[in-house]
């Protein structure tokens, strides 16, 4: 099988590329705007008619998109994430080779969710910010092009190369200054936020799984388990070794975490280091609901939430 991979180079892409790389049935041809990508293409800014004429002599049987921004203004973001699949998908219609299309989206289309619920495929996306308005636009191309398509709804993505700007990242980089600088008081905020963390490598699979599949629609990827950041941090600080406090300063009555050693001490006057304001529009709680992967994809979480920081940590200990 010859697969197509869009955005190899990006935090997902690159798991997925090592998955399909491992795979001896699959012949992998990586696209995108890095000089290591076996073609570069620019989705943002390219014709439909180049990528068209590179499908037809390529002759994928996959196209897999893992292109996009998750950074920037809406402007940005509507031409990454957007506009980009408005090319993929046009591309592919006009083009002879008849490739199933496995398009990258994320929970933030969902927007905010009731505590305590489960969101599935079929509950009306109500994205919160530009990010999830771009990524909805995407599927709703994606799902009305006619294609042989499906929709991987990827939840929070945590695990080795975890970005710096998401919750978990955010929380690693927080400690690691902290342990550097022999700071035995780390002020966080945000810490009551849930989210449904999947680890990068478990995504990959789901990838590689809905490559082979005849899936049509959208897919929930996740754990099915929201987590409280809160949680989050008193496991990184296990892994990490760290014997300070953790002060939550926008947290229950006390304002603090103790965490096994060592005693907080409050000072009001110091900024947070990792204060984590929904910036995702999704506001306090995100949980998927994942039945429906289990069902047509055969395909469920294996990485446990623990290792995924403990990777997460390995990284970020590298820098100390």
């Amino acid at each position: 099988m010859r697969v197509l991979l869009i955005g190899a180079n990006g935090y997902i892409g690159r798991f997925v590329a090592d998955r399909l790389l491992a795979d001896p049935a699959v012949q992998l041809t990586a696209l995108g705007r890095g000089d290591d990508a076996d073609v570069r293409f620019d989705l943002a800014t390219g014709s439909p008619g180049a990528l068209t004429r590179f499908l037809d002599a390529v002759h994928p049987g996959v196209v897999i998109n893992c292109a996009g921004a998750t950074r920037g203004g809406a402007r940005e973001l509507t031409r990454h994430n957007t506009v980009a699949v408005a090319t993929v998908c046009e591309a592919l219609r006009r083009s002879g080779c008849g490739a199933r299309l496995v398009q990258i989206g994320c929970g933030a289309e969902y927007g905010p969710s009731q505590p305590g619920s489960s969101t599935a495929e079929d509950a009306v996306p109500r994205p919160g910010g530009p990010y999830g308005v771009s990524k909805l636009a995407a599927t709703e191309l994606v799902l009305g092009s006619g294609l042989d398509a499906v929709v991987l709804r990827v939840f929070s993505p945590a695990g080795p190369g975890t970005p710096a700007g998401s919750p978990l990242g955010r929380l690693a980089e927080a400690m690691r200054r902290a342990m550097q600088s022999g700071d035995g008081d780390l002020k966080l905020g945000g810490l009551g936020t849930q989210r449904d963390f999947v680890d990068v490598r478990d995504v990959a699979r789901a990838v590689h799984a809905a490559s082979l599949s005849a899936a049509q629609g959208v897919i929930n990827i996740g754990s099915g388990r929201a987590v409280r950041l809160r949680d989050a941090a008193w496991v990184l600080a296990r892994v990490a070794g760290y014997g300070g406090a953790l002060h939550e300063l926008d947290g229950p009555p006390g304002g603090h975490l103790r965490s096994a050693i060592g005693h907080p001490r409050t000072d009001p006057d110091h900024p947070s280091p990792a204060a984590y304001p929904y910036p995702d529009g999704c506001g306090s709680w995100q949980q998927a609901d994942v039945r429906t992967a289990r069902d047509r994809l055969g395909w469920r979480p294996r990485i446990s939430l623990e290792e995924s920081i403990a990777d997460i940590w390995m990284e970020a200990a590298c820098r100390i």
